[in-house]
């Protein structure tokens, strides 16, 4: 599922996952986020901007990466993870 555009930002808050779903990163409105890794819950936590489908992430610990939307997919430096959807 692409993300809806608002204004010239990609709408990226929820949680994506890897397609294995080892990996789960929940992107929060206010601009914080946390990774999941297996059973290790906020194994990183940190703020992100969004500019346009470009992602910039500051770890707490002061660690940086990047990420883009591409095909509603989001590619975050070596990892794919795709929006997860909600059951109803």
């Amino acid at each position: 599922m692409a993300g809806t555009v608002e204004g010239d930002h990609v709408d990226v808050v929820g949680m994506w996952v890897t397609a294995d779903g080892h990996i789960r990163q929940e992107l929060l409105l206010d601009g914080r986020y946390a990774e999941a890794r297996g059973e290790r819950r906020n194994a990183y936590t940190g703020r992100y901007t969004v500019t346009g489908s470009h992602l910039d992430y500051v770890d707490d610990t002061g660690f940086t990466a990047t990420g883009d939307i591409r095909g509603g997919v989001l590619h975050h430096e070596h990892l794919v993870l795709y929006r997860e959807q909600k059951s109803s």
